[in-house]
């Protein structure tokens, strides 16, 4: 009989398979389990080095390849700021690739190769590699009694599960089944329980993470993981105050246990228990002897807890005694960017040096995506400079204008203004300039963070690029880019939702304020098709037309003006702004086209919409008292122009009954009122008069006089004169003649123009 079970387990030992490795002899198992320890602890560096030793020690342990390669994946895991993926994922196939070598009939090493397949999407190929892993698995019938082998295979089968877990989401279709079984075969081992709790953690069951956690508790009860895992599922679900104790038990487990400590940092600091959080990271540090690469993860926490000074205090330390940590360099650039009060120069500084010293292949994804979010607060007064720049413009010419028809006296007073100004205009356009070069660069990084890890240009979105997406958006419209706005904007409508309509709506006011007006109107009208009495759609297309029209001699905007009157007047209460908006382009319109009765008709309709609204009497009774002077100017008669200028007074008078302060309807009232003064005498207040000459005296017959940006225009007699009527509010004259020197004179309250043209 003793024979019998001897030779029996022989047989079992001389099967292909993990088993025969993975016994193994009790030393080796130590030694192994204090490197498996160092990496639980997060000493990855120390936990390398054993794995390496071991590996020297005993090349054909496939065991050790296995945790060696898991170590790289975890080391990433641990820092997914300053560490790359895609090294990690390299180091890790390579290892497991060699325990295969060492041992082809062992299962682990596949599901090793199978996890790293997952992490770069090639699901198909993980697929086979599990298969291939199962292969070697020996029949649970074979094994069941045998305790050691049973444990290795439940073990394996936990593995398997595990491997389909990715991103935090796992296929639980796929992945429960294996679990289920490796529980079924083995119940005690802690290894086991912790992987189902965290397979539960990834789908929200905190519930049965919980249970699987106290389970692994139960079976090991001196390990302080469990416990740890288990303030894990009371963070997620935002239960601070539950998630401490769980990790000051493990803590109180073991009291070198460096992960509990950092977490307790982070907890502390979300907390706003700083003192406290500190405490916790710097005893972190200690017990991971301070080396730079704990010092490093050390950092990403406090990162992650916000304490961005200190990140940048320790980045500095770390950079003082090793360069070789280029990467460092992020954390420093990210945190002059994130802290309270942003430095994006000096985040600009650090980014810049990232991407100089560090491999290309180890820039990651975030890295472009922060760099576009400096350069573009680093130029934040970009349209603050533009505005001041189109502000400035105008201001200059006019001084350049009063500078060419003034005194000797005065010259060198609006040279000295002009010279000012062009010197202030040169910074703007250089400070403009170099701006547009860094906002460029900020969106050529956002494409490369969208495209980075983009292998399928027509695959659907996903969630964080639609999110990047959205935020290119947004910033090309906040930096005038209008047109590649909306095209951006345009890239996350699906034209098969019907509840969409917000969004094209975001694409169309994007191609209007970029002045493209036959894009937005096209825009505009797929939102009509869908919904025909959606009224901002209307308003919008109605504002595209008054653009296309501005002096509104086409009436282009007329009947989409008068589409939101028949719209929006299903509910004047409630539409009452759009109502008005359509009334005051339907006043003006009629007015510029000579309807007074039909403008005044509607002036009045503004007024009584709504009786207690004071902006609509200041609008219409303003519409009226310009319509009314319009009137007078063209009046022939001194009566009709009285009558008309008594009118346009009362309409004033009105405004400052419900608005006494009311700056421009006092203006308005005293021109009104000059103007009434001078008719009663006799004389027109608009009309001007001058001669136009050479630089000799010598008079220029058939000059053209213009009063800017209207159609008022007079043409010079054979001694050089004019005069005519211009319109209210004039600003300009522009003075040009066959031959000369086109010439801008500001009006201003003279009756008389003398103007002198060069050659």
């Amino acid at each position: 009989m003793k024979a019998m079970k001897i030779s029996m387990l022989k047989k079992v030992v001389l099967l292909p398979g993990v088993f025969s490795l993975l016994m193994g002899f009790s030393l080796q198992a130590q030694d192994l389990n204090s490197a498996i320890q160092l990496t639980k602890s997060e000493s990855y560096d120390k936990a390398a080095d054993a794995y390496k030793a071991l590996i020297q020690k005993e090349p054909g342990n496939s065991k050790n390849y296995y945790y060696y390669g898991e170590n790289f994946l975890l080391e990433y895991f641990s820092d997914t700021i300053s560490n790359s993926l895609d090294l990690a994922l390299k180091s890790a196939q390579e290892t497991y690739e060699k325990g295969v070598s060492a041992n082809p009939n062992d299962p682990l090493n596949y599901v090793g190769l199978a996890k790293v397949a997952v992490y770069r999407g090639d699901d198909a190929k993980a697929e086979e590699l599990r298969t291939k892993a199962k292969s070697f698995l020996l029949p649970y019938k074979n094994l069941k009694k045998i305790n050691p082998p049973a444990m290795d295979y439940a073990f394996a089968l936990a593995k398997i599960a595990e491997s389909y877990a990715n991103d935090g989401t796992v296929d639980t279709a796929k992945a429960m089944p294996f679990i289920r079984q490796a529980l079924t075969i083995d119940k005690k081992n802690a290894e086991i329980y912790l992987i189902a709790g965290d397979l539960y953690m990834m789908v929200n069951d905190g519930s049965n993470a919980i249970k699987n956690y106290n389970l692994a508790q139960f079976a090991d009860p001196q390990s302080p993981t469990a416990a740890m895992k288990i303030g894990y599922v009371y963070v997620k679900g935002r239960a601070l105050q539950q998630a401490i104790p769980n990790f000051e038990e493990a803590i109180g487990l073991n009291p070198n246990y460096a992960p509990a400590y950092r977490e307790l940092g982070q907890l502390y600091w979300r907390a706003g228990r700083l003192e406290q959080s500190k405490a916790n990271f710097k005893k972190y540090l200690d017990l991971t002897e301070g080396n730079i690469p704990a010092k490093t993860r050390y950092v990403n926490s406090l990162f992650y807890a916000g304490d961005y000074e200190e990140v940048i205090k320790n980045v500095e330390d770390i950079l003082a005694v090793d360069q070789s940590r280029g990467y460092m360099n992020r954390l420093a650039g990210y945190s002059y960017y994130e802290k309270e009060n942003p430095d994006f120069n000096k985040a600009y500084s650090y980014m810049e040096t990232l991407f100089k010293v560090v491999d290309p292949s180890l820039i990651l994804q975030k890295d472009h995506h922060y760099m576009a979010r400096i350069l573009l607060k680093k130029n934040q007064d970009y349209t603050k400079m533009l505005d001041e720049l189109n502000s400035l413009t105008p201001q200059l010419n006019r001084e350049k204008s009063r500078l060419a028809t003034a005194t000797a006296a005065n010259k060198p007073k609006f040279q000295a203004s002009v010279d000012e100004m062009t010197a202030k205009a040169a910074d703007l356009e250089k400070n403009i300039a170099a701006a547009d070069k860094e906002i460029s660069r900020a969106f050529a990084e956002y494409n490369k963070a969208f495209n980075m890890k983009r292998t399928d240009p027509n695959a659907p979105l996903t969630p964080q690029e639609r999110s990047l997406l959205n935020e290119m958006a947004t910033n090309y419209y906040t930096y005038r880019n209008y047109d590649d706005a909306a095209r951006t904007w345009a890239k996350l409508i699906d034209p098969a939702k019907e509840n969409n309509l917000a969004e094209y709506m975001q694409v169309g006011r994007a191609f209007y304020n970029g002045e493209n007006y036959k894009s937005a109107d096209s825009v505009f009208t797929i939102v009509i098709k869908k919904q025909p009495d959606y009224l901002p759609a209307h308003v919008y297309i109605a504002r595209t037309y008054s653009r296309m029209d501005p002096d509104t001699k086409l009436g282009l905007a007329k009947p989409k003006f008068e589409k939101i009157l028949e719209v929006a007047g299903k509910d004047s209460l409630k539409n009452e702004s759009e109502l008005i908006e359509a009334l005051t382009y339907l006043g003006f319109y009629n007015m510029e086209n000579g309807n007074y009765t039909k403008a005044k008709d509607i002036y009045n309709r503004m007024i009584s919409l709504n009786p207690e609204s004071r902006d609509n009497k200041i609008r219409g009774y303003n519409g009226i008292g310009s319509l009314e002077t319009r009137a007078a100017g063209q009046e022939k008669t001194l009566e009709g122009k009285l009558a008309y200028l008594a009118k346009s007074a009362e309409s004033y008078q009105k405004i400052l009954e419900v608005d006494p302060n009311n700056a421009s309807a006092k203006s308005n009232l005293k021109w009104v009122q000059d103007y009434q003064a001078s008719v009663r005498k006799g004389i027109n207040p608009n009309e001007i008069k001058g001669v136009v000459t050479d630089m000799a005296g010598n008079p220029i017959p058939y000059a053209s006089v213009r009063v800017k940006d209207t159609a008022a225009e007079n043409l010079t007699n054979g001694k050089g004169e004019y005069k005519f009527e211009i319109p209210q509010a004039s600003e300009f004259l522009v003075i040009s003649a066959k031959g000369f020197k086109t010439k801008e004179v500001e009006i201003t309250k003279s009756r008389v123009y003398n103007v002198k043209l060069e050659q």
